[in-house]
């Protein structure tokens, strides 16, 4: 019975080391096509490979759709939609478009809000106007979609090297 628990025990570690190896390996040819694609995406404190590639894919599976930055927030469903009643005046957030982008931008405010002062300040500010963290968050990830889209926009289709204003 003991030998066949280190037996088990022993397949699983193999297993589980063959697994993390094979995800680094995976993992930096992400990054690697990134940073030949899209280098300046990742420079962007909060981006990692996992969240570019999302909102890569988001932007490159609708190009005729990207019109704007409402619409790339669309997209990614982040643009504010109205929900108020008789009394109050309030936004939500859209449960539409791309949950892989949503997510993404969630988990770039996340980053920023626990690393970057500058974030720190923008949900102090907002929270003292009155609103709730989660709708600071919303604002938050709009406002981070407006800045990527920017960024989206430097890059060219056919020449993956950024453009230059």
């Amino acid at each position: 019975m003991a030998t066949a628990t280190v037996y088990t025990l022993r397949r699983l570690a193999q297993r589980i080391q063959t697994l993390t190896a094979e995800e680094r390996e995976l993992q930096r040819q992400i990054t690697a096509v990134l940073n030949s694609y899209a280098p300046q995406l990742l420079h962007r404190h909060g981006i990692g490979p996992d969240s570019a590639s999302a909102l890569l894919i988001t932007a490159g599976d609708n190009p005729d759709r990207m019109h704007s930055q409402a619409s790339f927030a669309a997209l990614c469903g982040v643009n504010p939609i109205e929900a108020s009643s008789g009394k109050t005046r309030r936004r939500r957030l859209n449960r539409g478009g791309d949950r892989r982008a949503n997510a993404a931008l969630y988990r770039i405010a996340l980053t920023r809000s626990r690393g970057d002062q500058r974030t720190q300040d923008y949900l102090d500010r907002r929270s003292s106007q009155g609103l709730t963290r989660r709708e600071a968050m919303r604002c938050l990830k709009r406002y981070i979609a407006r800045e990527i889209y920017h960024l989206l926009r430097q890059l060219d289709p056919v020449d993956p090297t950024p453009r230059t204003a």
